[in-house]
């Protein structure tokens, strides 16, 4: 999304914590994709993140991406595509295990795109999220999940509870420092 005012791409999303995938709590919800990733951190503040994307087991990307701090709803995002050569070297760089994560994309009602998250589903750390992108922070302080129906899934609203980013898991799981 590009912020009219001076052009920087933002990422407005709202994050819940999750049990499960909707289909394992009763939602039946139409699945658009699903994804494996790897993602690790060079920097938490600002994010240096890099991420391996595989698609159906068929397509991989590989993404360098930069994100500002933020309120916990709007940041400025950042993303490139890299060559798997630059990303192992990353990853080398990084030294430490990438979080792997499966990501399945769902279709609202509304026309929403629901991501819900498995990560790092080995280890004793492992849990789910789900994110909603939105077009403004407008339309994102709108939105209800009852409106979806989907309001006892979408119950544990973290978008502005701290240590509750990719990044702050990763400085407490990987680096093993408080978030």
């Amino acid at each position: 999304m590009m912020n009219s005012a001076d052009k920087s791409p933002l990422e407005i999303e709202r994050k819940w914590l999750v049990s499960g995938w909707p289909k394992d709590r009763g939602t039946d919800l139409p699945l658009i994709k699903e994804e494996l990733m790897r993602q690790g951190y060079l920097t938490i503040e600002p994010t240096v993140r890099i991420r391996e994307e595989t698609i159906a087991l068929e397509k991989t990307d590989y993404i360098l991406c930069f994100k500002s701090r933020g309120n916990g709803l709007t940041r400025k995002e950042i993303e490139f595509p890299i060559s798997a050569e630059h990303f192992e070297q990353l990853q080398d760089l990084i030294g430490l295990p990438l979080i792997p994560k499966l990501r399945r994309t769902y279709l609202l009602p509304d026309g929403h795109r629901l991501e819900v998250n498995a990560v790092d589903e080995a280890a004793p750390t492992a849990f789910f999220y789900a994110e909603i992108e939105f077009s403004s922070e407008e339309e994102a302080e709108q939105f209800s999940p009852a409106a979806v129906g989907l309001e006892e899934y979408l119950c544990r609203d973290v978008t502005f509870t701290p240590g509750m980013t990719m990044g702050a898991y990763w400085r407490r799981n990987r680096l093993g420092l408080d978030a």
